[in-house]
Parts: C-alpha cells; structure tokens; sequence
C-alpha cells in the first residue's frame, strides 16, 4: 500500500528492509549493536558486517544520527538515528524525535542520495505517541525537503495500518 503526496513525500506499509532505495533509516538504541524492532529486523537483514561496522563507530547520542553501509540489504546505505524514549512530553522528547528527521535527512542530502526511507523513529519501544511523532515527521520531512533538493523522494514507512493512517493524516495535513 502506498500513497504519493507532493511528489516528494511518501507514506508507504510495509517492511524496510525490503525497500530499493539509496538508504533506509534505522531506529536504533545508543549502542547501534542492534535491539528489538525495525532495529533487530535490519541487522538480521543486512547481516554480520553491519554491526561489525558499528562497533567502530562508537555509539550515537539521542536526537543524532550516523551512516554505515547497506551490506546484505537492498538500500545501499543504513542512516542510523536514535530515537527518544517517551517519558510523558516533558522532557524534550519532541525536539530530540525532530532531530532525529533533520540530522537523518541531512546525512542523506550530503552523501547526496536521491531516495530515502524511514521508519516511524520512536513509537515502537519506545513509547512515542504515534499520533504526535506522526506530524513531527510530517513537518520535518516537509520542511526539509522544501529548503533542499535531495533527496528527491522520501518514504515514511510504517509497519501496520494505524500507524500507516496516522503518517498519512499527518502528511496530507503538512503539504
């Protein structure tokens, strides 16, 4: 299932790791070895020498994101970004999920990368209200992809149907 908006932004359902485009984005804990969720579901997809390239990288803090390579999976680049863990709205979690958007889609504008996908970054384990990280997405993505011409598409990828309705709504609502 997917619905084109704008031309740019799109919200698509369905599994990441699946997709053919320049780089997937990766929700992925502080360690970047890997964890639960679309984070497990990468590393198992793009195999051994990911997390091997990980462990050189040192971690990544909170609301930062960094690049490795694709390896085993479609995407020829894994832009790695950590989430916030939701703990009630009032501790920056919404400008830490923001940057989250804006650092990930910087990394794919300077490696100069034409299609990008994202996954819904912090409202698996980590609690974010969907409906809130949603229009942060939405608002971010649009924001950037009007002030840069790379990349050119950007998927916003959800796993099941709620969260597909709530990107979708947010997006319609933000171009």
């Amino acid at each position: 299932m997917t619905q084109s908006l704008a031309g740019r932004i799109e919200v698509v359902q369905g599994d990441i790791t699946k997709l053919d485009v320049d780089a997937i984005v990766n929700a992925a804990n502080t360690s970047l070895l890997g964890g639960g969720g679309v984070d497990g579901a990468i590393h198992r997809a793009a195999g051994p020498e990911l997390v091997q390239e990980c462990r050189m990288l040192g971690g990544c803090k909170v609301g930062q994101a960094k690049v490795t390579g694709g390896y085993g999976l479609p995407a020829r680049w894994v832009i790695h970004t950590v989430g916030p863990v939701w703990q009630g709205g009032g501790e920056g979690e919404d400008d830490l999920l923001a940057s989250c958007y804006r650092e990930s889609l910087k990394i794919a504008r300077d490696k100069q990368l034409h299609t990008v996908a994202i996954p819904a970054v912090s409202t698996g384990v980590y609690r974010f209200p969907v409906h809130r990280a949603a229009r942060i997405a939405a608002r971010e993505t649009a924001a950037f992809l009007a002030a840069n011409p790379l990349p050119e598409r950007v998927m916003l990828v959800c796993f099941g149907a709620d969260s597909y309705t709530e990107y979708l709504t947010a997006v319609q609502e933000s171009v």
